[in-house]
């Protein structure tokens, strides 16, 4: 009998596991394909990886900037891919690590949930089965495919998040459908490697969710970069290479050599015995309370699976959850201080209210936004570069309620203004908070002092 079976290897699955072990829990966990879940192993860390690799061939090619000159700039795409695949390798020993660090008993297999009784929770992998008193369902999500005409009939042109990390030869001409993060993020790759990136967006603008001006912002700078976007466009057929889609009443047609696919993604919810549980689910995700808790007695989900904030530090977070609650400390999942990034080059960063979703809840709230020029270690690090700090705060007393950046490195400041946000400081408060200079993080603070 184990304390707690996971289903799932993901973010949520092997922090769970990691912190269940620690506190002593007997654990078991299935994973059918790779420790990691596809962050690690067809997400996150691989498109990172190229993404920096993409970051210094531009860096390279533009040192002139910085009084640094070097002659026939060029870059290696099967190199770039081959490095790619050995940081997930090295990373995903890293994970299996972890888990015989904590005595957590791992299996690699397809697991299927046969019930509930009064013994437990029972699951069987390669014909044993396994009986458990808490389940923790964490089969994260997969790429969405539209059931766009042609789509199907288009064969090994057609791409997913998947297929494109798998490339053996770089694209001469690459459309992208769907302007969201995963789609902005491959078309920044792309772009600084010189392919021809054409953007097919259904919405008035690129990154939806995000702050709506940086975004726009953001897309003027790919613009100027070469990258063709096509907003309010609606795609409408496939036919081969051809994406073509319907835009102000008129019908357009755009060419790839190959056509990325990145609309969205849905939780996994069949081909595991979900249905014998008989476990609510809620807009096609595993409905859960704040603590995890699906309405079967036992049974919790966590990550991509609920359908919530598909992002790998969400799940990551909702499993901490879970394994608090078993272990005696009181702990609830709270959503209002959860950073999105996006890791283009200039990067995108953000957290709480944006100025729309304010609107739209009705709060009450005062702006300010600063250049990221008025960060000495930004302009220092950044010729020519461009980028702004927005901060969000509540009318009556002034507590952050959102912080949006574009420039690099917000990626590596956000964590501030996220642990802002789940404090509730006000401006005055952070006004004494004291940064360390030269950074670009002062940005921050000077942009609370400008309120």
């Amino acid at each position: 009998m184990y304390d707690l079976i996971i289903i799932g290897g993901g973010p949520a699955g092997y922090v769970a596991a990691e912190r269940a072990g620690h506190k002593g829990l007997n654990v078991l966990l299935f994973e059918k394909k790779s420790m990691g879940g596809v962050c690690l192993n067809e997400g996150c860390i691989p498109t990172k990886t190229l993404l920096y690799s993409a970051k210094t061939y531009e860096n390279a090619l533009h040192g002139d900037k910085y009084g640094v000159y070097a002659e026939k700039v060029s870059f290696d795409f099967s190199k770039m891919m081959a490095r790619k695949t050995k940081v997930v390798r090295k990373l995903v020993a890293g994970v299996k690590s972890k888990m015989k660090e904590n005595n957590v008993n791992v299996i690699e297999g397809e697991a299927i949930i046969l019930g509930r009784s009064e013994k437990g929770v029972q699951v069987v992998c390669n014909g044993n089965n396994y009986l458990g008193t808490n389940l923790l369902i964490c089969t994260g999500s997969e790429a969405y495919v539209p059931p766009i005409p042609g789509i199907a009939e288009s064969g090994d042109i057609i791409l997913t998040n998947r297929e494109i990390l798998e490339l053996k030869d770089q694209p001469k001409s690459l459309v992208i459908i769907g302007g969201g993060v995963i789609g902005m993020e491959f078309a920044s790759f792309y772009n600084s490697l010189e392919t021809k990136v054409t953007v097919v967006e259904m919405l008035p603008e690129i990154l939806g969710g995000l702050d709506f001006e940086i975004s726009a912002m953001m897309r003027e700078i790919y613009s100027k970069k070469g990258i063709e976007f096509n907003l309010n466009a609606r795609v409408v057929q496939v036919d081969g290479n051809k994406v073509i889609f319907e835009k102000e009443g008129a019908t357009h047609t755009v060419e790839g050599e190959k056509i990325l696919v990145s609309v969205g993604r849905r939780p996994v919810t069949k081909g595991y015995g979900l249905e014998n549980l008989n476990v609510e689910l809620f807009k096609g995700g595993i409905k859960v309370d704040e603590k995890m808790r699906t309405n079967v007695p036992n049974v919790y989900a966590a990550g991509d699976v609920t359908g919530f904030s598909l992002l790998a530090h969400t799940a990551s977070r909702e499993g901490e959850v879970v394994v608090n609650n078993l272990t005696g400390r009181a702990d609830r999942m709270r959503y209002n201080a959860i950073p999105g990034v996006v890791y283009t080059n200039p990067e995108v960063s953000g957290v709480g209210e944006t100025e729309e979703s304010a609107k739209a809840k009705g709060l009450e709230y005062k702006v300010m936004k600063l250049p990221m020029a008025y960060a000495g270690r930004f302009v220092a690090e950044n010729e020519g570069g461009s980028g702004i700090c927005k901060v969000l705060v509540g009318a009556k007393y002034g507590e952050v309620i959102g912080v949006h950046m574009l420039g690099n490195p917000s990626s590596e400041m956000i964590y501030g203004a996220c642990m802002a946000i789940e404090q509730e400081m006000t401006i005055d408060q952070l006004q004494e908070v004291v940064f360390p200079h030269p950074t670009v993080s002062e940005i921050f603070k000077e942009t609370v002092f400008a309120f």
